[in-house]
């Protein structure tokens, strides 16, 4: 098999990032489909570490300059996107800003657990699950 062959036939490589401030948490609206909030962020680059990727990803959504960023989890279910099979490495970070969407972000606005929206893209609600499970036992 051929190199090429063998790359289109892998997983993507993504990130995620859980941007937190006083409790709450940001999400995007996505202006592309699969549409409905999200975290931040979407594809490694060529020549881009997972690490300066959520950086970068973080900023193009949400003219946010991350604090603190931290490896939290990977996500590799093959449907947890529904356009093809993603591997995303999640991270947390903190912030002191507002969120202002950019990019493929139609809105970024700050959520608290209890008030979720109720259409979620991807495996996020998953993710944010695991998330707030993990603060609980802090």
């Amino acid at each position: 098999m051929r190199i090429k062959e063998k790359i289109e036939r892998h997983p993507v490589p993504t990130v995620d990032i859980i941007i937190e401030k006083d409790g709450a948490i940001i999400l995007v609206e996505r202006k592309n489909p699969p549409f409905g909030w999200a975290l931040p962020g979407g594809f490694v680059e060529v020549g881009e570490s997972v690490e300066t990727a959520a950086v970068r990803e973080a900023e193009e959504e949400t003219g946010i300059k991350v604090k603190k960023l931290r490896q939290f989890h990977v996500y590799s279910e093959p449907d947890r996107d529904p356009r093809f099979h993603t591997i995303s490495c999640v991270f947390t970070a903190g912030t002191e800003d507002e969120p202002k969407a950019a990019s493929d972000a139609k809105k970024a606005e700050f959520f608290r657990e209890d008030k979720l929206p109720d259409e979620i893209a991807f495996d996020h609600r998953r993710i944010l699950s695991d998330y707030f499970k993990s603060r609980k036992g802090k």
